[in-house]
């Protein structure tokens, strides 16, 4: 019987496959254990919507985080019956929604609640400004919809893990934070403490690295700069992040050609959430 052999694109093919498949049972199994690992799709933001969408589910994710320039908060009716059909097509969920702003004007607040429960979004990423509490606290009454707070690093008005609990203090349990730990590294805090800091009011977690604890670094490949991500993982279980939380991975480097970054992150975090 004479050999078969095989081109090396038919090799590659058949690689990429096999990491995908692993990626996908990695990241249920971390379902199971209530970390529904996911990606922020600002990662893929060189890539059109639908692309985006397939690069996430190709790589292995089944959680995707929106950001407002791949999913707008003015789409009709039809374009999120449109989009939640692309979702369930591609067996993705939404897991939040955001950065979205927040401020005194109480109708256009209610507007970006009312995207969110036509869109079936439970998590909203924020940046409210003090004056956006007072309908917050209504709104997230009235649509059971929790508030994420998302802190941008140094010179924010949430660069600090203290700054985002003296706001959420006193306001109603559903308004609560996204933890960027990559943007906490570069307020020179300690992600693992942040996580705890915010344990029960813990919404969210943006899963990214910087090679330096200053304003001015370079995002990097999860574990190669500030981030202990086996004991990120730990801490959240330790917390009992919720199993409904959005768990994202982000990454903003390289935005035109990100997709073995980002497999290469998420090795990373198949093998801490193995170790955790």
């Amino acid at each position: 019987m004479p050999a078969v052999t095989f081109s090396r694109r038919e090799v590659l093919s058949v690689a990429a496959g096999v990491a995908a498949a692993s990626a996908m049972r990695s990241i249920a199994r971390a379902d199971e254990r209530g970390l529904n690992l996911g990606i922020q799709l600002y990662s893929l933001r060189g890539y059109p919507v639908d692309e985006a969408l397939r690069h996430a589910r190709e790589i292995g994710f089944r959680h995707v985080e929106f950001y407002p320039g791949m999913y707008p908060l003015n789409s009709t009716a039809e374009q999120i019956a449109t989009m939640n059909k692309k979702l369930a097509d591609l067996g993705l969920t939404i897991s939040a929604h955001g950065v979205n702003g927040f401020g005194a004007d109480a109708a256009a607040n209610r507007k970006v609640f009312e995207f969110a429960k036509a869109a079936g979004i439970r998590i909203l990423g924020a940046d409210p400004t003090p004056e956006a509490f007072a309908s917050l606290d209504e709104l997230v009454k009235e649509f059971d919809i929790r508030i994420a707070i998302h802190n941008h690093g140094p010179k924010h008005r949430y660069n600090k893990v203290i700054d985002v609990l003296r706001a959420i203090e006193k306001h109603d349990d559903r308004i609560g934070a996204c933890a960027d730990l990559g943007h906490f590294i570069r307020s020179g805090e300690n992600p693992v403490e942040v996580i705890r800091l915010l344990a029960g009011r813990l919404y969210g977690i943006h899963l990214k690295d910087f090679k330096d604890q200053q304003e001015k670094t370079q995002g990097v490949i999860l574990g190669k700069g500030h981030l202990d991500v086996p004991a990120v993982f730990a801490a959240l279980e330790q917390v009992k992040f919720p199993a409904d939380g959005a768990l994202s991975l982000e990454y903003e480097e390289n935005p035109k050609n990100p997709l073995a970054d980002i497999r290469e992150c998420l090795d990373v975090a198949q093998s801490a959430l193995a170790a955790a």
